[in-house]
């Protein structure tokens, strides 16, 4: 594998052909070898040629159940394949527990899928149990708080998503999106000309590149990251 990765694949660039010449190559001198296939699965999810990329990975699961929870990742980020991501996350719960895929636990994706179908209870349960653990650790990511101030304000509950949203400005004090969800809530209290102000605000934070902060934000629109397209907001 060294031969077709390190001194191979890895020399170019994913969007050459070279990358998958060389992946090519090692999966016909051995096609059970679990991490070409997802190599040659990754650049086509990047360039969002889903259908191609999808059985790749699959291959990968095949060969390695290791790639299961990232598999489930893909689903959720990537194809927006809540239903699937979920019984994959589900599996890989059996084998793992609530682990962690791509710097975040499985909970907060299993969160994010519930979110994309409007099943807002599932989610808010997940999401408190999330942000529980983590403050009683000390290491609260700021998009626990972000998502968990959706699921309240999906449900109605403003005060409370606002708390959340606050918390999440704390810890990353240009956050446009939560800025966004943050001015929704107060006009949802009636203090609306508040509420504007901090939309305001928070398109001032995209309009100099800051939004959801995560690695593939740059293939991929995460769930309720806003478009800031509104001429009103200006």
């Amino acid at each position: 594998m060294t031969v077709h990765l390190k001194h191979g694949a890895w020399k170019y660039s994913y969007l050459t052909p070279e990358w998958a010449q060389h992946i090519d190559a090692g999966l016909r001198a051995d096609s059970t070898i679990a991490y070409l296939w997802q190599q040659k699965a990754m650049p086509l999810f990047k360039m969002r040629k889903y259908e191609l990329a999808l059985p790749l990975l699959d291959q990968a699961v095949r060969y390695d159940p290791h790639w299961l929870d990232y598999r489930a990742f893909m689903k959720c980020i990537f194809t927006k394949q809540y239903r699937s991501a979920l019984d994959d996350f589900a599996a890989a719960r059996t084998a793992k527990g609530n682990a962690s895929v791509m710097d975040h636990t499985y909970a907060f994706y299993e969160a994010l899928c519930h979110l994309q179908l409007n099943e807002f209870a599932e989610a808010l349960a997940l999401l408190q149990a999330q942000v529980r653990e983590h403050d009683a650790k000390g290491w609260t990511h700021h998009l626990d708080l972000y998502y968990l101030g959706i699921a309240y304000y999906e449900t109605g509950r403003w005060a409370e998503a606002l708390a959340a949203f606050d918390r999440a400005i704390a810890k990353y004090t240009q956050f446009s999106d939560a800025y966004f969800y943050k001015g929704k809530c107060l006009g949802q209290l009636g203090r609306n000309a508040e509420g504007l102000a901090v939309i305001r605000a928070g398109k001032a934070f995209y309009e100099k590149g800051y939004s959801i902060n995560e690695d593939n934000a740059i293939y991929e629109t995460y769930p309720y990251q806003v478009a800031w397209r509104w001429r009103s907001v200006r």
